[in-house]
């Protein structure tokens, strides 16, 4: 008989609780977490309605998928990845030139143990290096000036990250190149989920201008020893969901990413050479009047060699307020949530998971 325990998850509402069965994690069928391709994404229109309906299957379901044909090189990728190894290799004096307690928008490094996504499990097991979203470093704007000037827009201080990866041969062109390039496909996926919603692929264009767009190199280090799959041990992130609109996911082939399946199973997704996770963000499924799943994920370790991802998050324009999209809504689906503001949106969550105090 199957048997069940639940996970407690932190919201601005207060806790929530999930059902989670306690059998180990299995594979997905096609339909849980399919393979979708976007080879045709930059054709016709019938094409993108073509992968948006095959998306938005994904999203009601899931709400991961995998992504092939994404236009992101494979030489770009790997060539990010060894910068992000030669950057946690470092000593820890190293890495702490460019600690996230140098920064006031949590980018920057992060130690093994200073974070705890989820409060009812360990510290997570990882470590991380982070660049937050800055208008100099956005291909689509001639003239970043306006963006700097106007007070309520705040940036990273990027000079500060790139003195102290300096010594790191191609540290910042890589990184901030592999981030450009994920920005871009962020902003067609946002099109393909305008077209999901059954919107103009136009819908979310003035949102996205100089959008909330988070590009990370994430550790995980091995343990002493292999640990077997039922027995205890640190969780490398704990059981959470996403903030922002969508993540796009390269994970490296160690395994070790588990999604909680509609039937509150543990799914394994393992990685799939030449492909990115794409999975939908709290922000989105509050837009989509809960038509589109923000599920809950964890990651273990369990190896004795780091396992290595790089997540990209996109959400909308900090000053931007957002509503539930017109289409979500109906006489027998009234709307779930109030306009909110998406840059107050982005730091209150941040701030709740590190355990900070949230701004009125």
């Amino acid at each position: 008989m199957a048997q069940y325990t639940q996970v407690e998850l932190l919201t601005l509402s207060g806790p929530e609780f999930r059902r989670v069965s306690t059998a180990p994690p299995r594979l997905p069928t096609e339909d849980e977490i399919p393979v979708i391709d976007l080879g045709a994404i930059d054709g016709d229109l019938e094409a993108r309605k073509n992968i948006a309906a095959q998306v938005k299957a994904a999203a009601e379901s899931t709400g991961f998928f995998y992504i092939k044909n994404h236009g992101i090189p494979e030489a770009l990728i790997e060539k990010a990845l060894e910068n992000a190894k030669t950057f946690f290799n470092q000593t820890d004096e190293q890495k702490d030139l460019v600690s996230h307690k140098r920064f006031k928008h949590f980018n920057g490094y992060h130690g093994v143990g200073s974070t705890q996504v989820n409060k009812r499990e360990t510290k997570d097991r990882k470590e991380t290096f982070s660049l937050r979203y800055n208008p100099t470093n956005d291909p689509t704007i001639d003239d970043p000036t306006p963006f700097l000037t106007n007070e309520r827009y705040t940036y990273s201080d990027d000079d500060t990250l790139w003195q102290g990866t300096s010594h790191i041969t191609e540290f910042k062109e890589t990184t901030i190149k592999f981030w450009q390039t994920r920005l871009t496909l962020a902003r067609k996926m946002i099109r393909i989920f305008a077209l999901a919603l059954d919107m103009p692929e136009n819908y979310f264009d003035d949102v996205t201008t100089n959008p909330g767009a988070d590009g990370l190199y994430v550790h995980y280090p091995g343990s002493a020893e292999p640990v077997p799959l039922n027995a205890e041990t640190d969780v490398g992130i704990g059981s959470h969901t996403d903030i922002q609109c969508v993540t796009l996911l390269w994970q490296d082939m160690s395994g070790g990413l588990q999604v909680l399946s509609a039937s509150d199973e543990w799914l394994d997704a393992r990685p799939i050479a030449g492909t990115l996770v794409v999975n939908i963000g709290d922000f989105l499924q509050r837009l989509s009047n809960n038509r589109f799943k923000s599920t809950v994920h964890r990651v273990y370790n369990r190896q004795t060699t780091s396992r290595y991802s790089m997540p990209f998050f996109l959400g909308f324009n900090p000053d931007s307020v957002c509503r539930v999209v017109p289409t979500c809504v109906d006489e027998e689906h009234p709307a779930l949530y109030e306009p909110v503001s998406c840059g107050k949106w982005h730091r209150d969550r941040l701030a709740l998971s590190q355990g900070r105090t949230i701004a009125a």
